[in-house]
């Protein structure tokens, strides 16, 4: 097997391990916590607690399904892009691309399926600090996208590739 093809390999491994990360912790949160109602909570740091939300839109709630139709609609969206990002992971060469993209995938399918089961998404994760929330409430499948996207703008603004020549001057 060509390092490239185990490159690939491992980012479809890193996808479903997210996947099943993510669905394990919001499957413990509601079955084993309790938390099956807006708003429920454990306090598990002092800045930082399960709270349960339902996630009826995207990012930042955006978009919000409010019918069945609008439901479907987010759910083949989402299933389109999360394709798409399958498709530019297995043709990218670079690890740390293929590293984050399988973040992203993995985060994809995670919300993909909440959506597709219930009609949300379930979030759970709450940061704060005393009352100040700085961010939404959120879940690992959230965390991974966002952290697979931070890393490819990183990789494309910090990361560039020597042209050809200087590559050929550093050789010799």
């Amino acid at each position: 097997m060509s390092q490239l093809a185990k490159f690939r390999l491992i980012g479809l491994l890193i996808a479903a391990v997210t996947f099943f990360i993510d669905q394990w912790v919001k499957v413990f949160v509601v079955d084993e916590l309790g938390l099956d109602q807006i708003g429920e909570n454990y306090p598990l740091l002092p800045f930082f607690d399960f709270t349960r939300a339902n996630n009826y839109g995207v990012s930042l709630g955006m978009f919000e399904a409010t019918s069945v139709e609008m439901r479907w609609i987010l759910v083949g969206v989402t299933a389109a892009i999360a394709l798409v990002v399958l498709v530019w992971m297995m043709r990218e060469k670079l690890f740390g691309d293929i590293f984050a993209l399988g973040l992203i995938l993995g985060g994809a399918a995670g919300n993909i399926r909440d959506r597709a089961l219930y009609g949300y998404v379930i979030d759970y994760a709450d940061f704060h600090i005393g009352d100040f929330r700085p961010f939404l409430i959120f879940n690992i499948a959230d965390a991974a996208i966002t952290i697979g996207v931070v890393i490819i703008l990183a990789r494309a603004l910090f990361m560039r590739e020597k042209p050809e020549d200087e590559q050929d001057a550093v050789a010799e």
